[in-house]
């Protein structure tokens, strides 16, 4: 296998794959090599040899039922290692497409499958993480990644942070050995690379540069691997795998009633909100159905309790009493009026919960004011395990993409009911307000078909995010 490798890398560098000169790597790096391996597309003799290495590198690995090529360089030579082992193979789309199916993963597969990565080069890593992010939102494990080409930059030890086992064919160094041993190049470019390689490492803070910093000009998936509370995860995940952001607000009386209406929009919703200290006919056998249809559909229960006492009566209100909110509900909401205690005494109770700390209302006339909702953001920092996002009417938090907005007071039409609650169109509060989840309630729940109403919700929505992102 090194004789075909070494062979391999003189071609690569005959037909100009493998550059030399000034160049600036995806991550920003700039570097004395550069390895453009698209071209090799146009050389099937070339493209058959990378499949046999590839395929020999595969008996390494055990346990793989799909593969799925890095957009776009690698998915050539994904295709080929498919038809060489008839492993199949699934398709990442980089943006879902706005008509048909709106996939992002394209192909046949089955939740838990194992997917085998295939790369052409690695730096940092962030490539392959970003197919990864997607691949497991929809239901697939990730855990190998099959490379031409390790660039000793920190890309290996990135993966492997992030549950990634990488298999290279060949390092930089030794690509730069054999081009030199077959006098491709002299001795000071081999100098040259080296001394780039010792100084140019990155670590996972990489990760993060991103064209834009601002939230809103980020997608969901990329969002995802910068959320440090393990329910925004989840949250941003299920968003991008249903392509929603609705919120629905079940502020019903009825226990039936309340399934019936968690039955019809769960295929459209991210999250169902309960008040649940207002059901008339409350039994805790209400809880498992309810919860089975959550996990069926794919959404998040959330009970918008808003805990405000101190910290000892919050852990008694959160885990004990009849409802027992820690054993059901993903999500929850508090005020930040008392201070830490409420926070401590909901991640004390290790349930893995996520929080939406209340920053603002959409209640006319409410008592909170900018000197409560910055000192609400700077309480929420405190807490980056367990903040999910913030309940807010503005974007607060631009530069921390890891959050999500939570808006209330979302409506295709009225604009107040009468009591204080103001509304805003879905657009409005997604573009201009900065929205990533927008909470409708009585425009769903009392509308005649709920299932047919909280899809178009669902789809308008949407398509004010898709929107924000080009904009």
């Amino acid at each position: 296998m090194p004789a075909d490798i070494k062979s391999f890398c003189v071609e690569l560098f005959k037909v100009n794959a493998i550059k030399f000169g000034e160049f600036k790597t995806k991550v920003g790096l700039m570097t004395p090599v550069y390895c453009d391996l698209r071209v090799i597309v146009s050389y099937p003799k070339l493209m058959e040899t990378l499949t046999g290495l590839l395929v020999e590198q595969l008996t390494r690995i055990k346990n793989i039922d799909i593969l799925c090529g890095v957009p776009y360089t690698a998915l050539p030579i994904a295709t080929c290692v498919s038809m060489s082992t008839s492993i199949p193979m699934v398709m990442r789309r980089k943006e879902a497409k706005d008509y048909g199916t709106k996939k992002l993963i394209e192909g046949v597969f089955k939740l838990g499958d194992k997917c085998l990565i295939v790369e052409d080069v690695v730096t940092s890593g962030s490539s392959i993480l970003e197919t990864v992010n997607d691949l497991k939102a929809a239901g697939i494990a990730c855990e190998n990644a099959v490379v031409l080409l390790n660039r000793e930059q920190g890309g290996e030890g990135i993966l492997k942070k992030n549950g990634i086992k990488m298999h290279a064919l060949l390092t930089m160094t030794e690509l730069i050995g054999y081009l030199r041993e077959a006098d491709c190049i002299d001795d000071s470019v081999v100098v040259k690379v080296k001394a780039y390689l010792k100084e140019a490492q990155v670590d996972a803070s990489v990760l993060l540069k991103t064209p834009s910093e601002d939230r809103l000009k980020l997608s969901f998936a990329s969002r995802a691997k910068v959320a440090k509370n393990p329910v925004a995860e989840e949250l941003f995940r299920i968003m991008t795998t249903k392509q929603t952001t609705l919120c629905l607000a079940a502020d019903l009386t009825s226990s039936t009633d309340i399934l019936n209406l968690a039955e019809q929009a769960g295929p459209h919703i991210c999250l169902f909100k309960t008040h649940i200290d207002i059901i008339e006919d409350f039994h805790p056998n209400f809880l498992k159905p309810l919860q089975e249809i959550a996990e069926r559909h794919n959404f998040l229960l959330f009970e918008d309790r808003k805990f405000a006492d101190i910290g000892k009566t919050v852990e008694l209100q959160y885990r004990k009493g009849v409802y027992k909110i820690s054993s059901w509900a993903k999500v929850v909401t508090a005020h930040s009026i008392t201070g830490k205690g409420v926070l401590d005494a909901i991640k004390a109770s290790g349930e893995g919960a996520g929080v939406f700390l209340l920053a603002e209302t959409s209640a006319a006339g409410s008592l909170i004011d900018e000197k409560y909702t910055k000192a609400t953001l700077k309480l929420a920092e405190q807490y980056p395990d367990l903040i999910t996002g913030i309940v807010c009417q503005s974007p607060l938090f631009l530069q921390n993409p890891g959050l999500l907005q939570l808006t209330p007071g979302v409506q295709l039409d009225a604009k107040s009911d009468g009591l204080g609650q103001q509304y805003n169109t879905p657009d409005n509060v997604v573009r201009d307000r900065g929205a990533d989840i927008a909470v409708v309630g009585r425009g769903i729940s009392k509308a005649k078909e709920p299932e047919i109403t909280a899809e178009k919700y669902k789809s308008i929505l949407w398509d004010a995010y898709s929107k924000r992102l080009q904009e």
